[in-house]
This record gives C-alpha cells, sequence and structure tokens, in this order.
C-alpha cells in the first residue's frame, strides 16, 4: 500500500503532533518558527552523548 492510501485510511484517526525544540533555556513549538529558523531545525545533526564519547580521541 503506498504512503496516500494509507493517510488515507486512517485519515478520521489522525490527530495533529506539536513539536518542541528547546531555544534559550526554554522549550517553543517549532511551528511558531518564522521560514528561516524552521530551515535551520531541519538541518540540525541528532547524535547520542554516549556514542559520540566513546569515539572521541
Amino acid at each position: 500500500m503506498n504512503q496516500n492510501k494509507v493517510l488515507e485510511k486512517y485519515k478520521a484517526e489522525r490527530t495533529k503532533c506539536i513539536v518542541y525544540t528547546r531555544v534559550m533555556g526554554y522549550h517553543r513549538p517549532v511551528e511558531s518558527f518564522n521560514t528561516g529558523k524552521k530551515g535551520e531545525h531541519r538541518e540540525r545533526k541528532f547524535f547520542l552523548e554516549k556514542a559520540s564519547q566513546t569515539n572521541a580521541a
């Protein structure tokens, strides 16, 4: 089943998901960001702290 068919099938059960991120010491919803800030948020790299510490020289 392709993605559009799946989305249409479960449309009545779907709800809006608000994503928050930490900015300058407090949490803000990403949907309230301006265009430039939204672009920056999409480009962020995510990492696991423990994994990055084991690779440190």
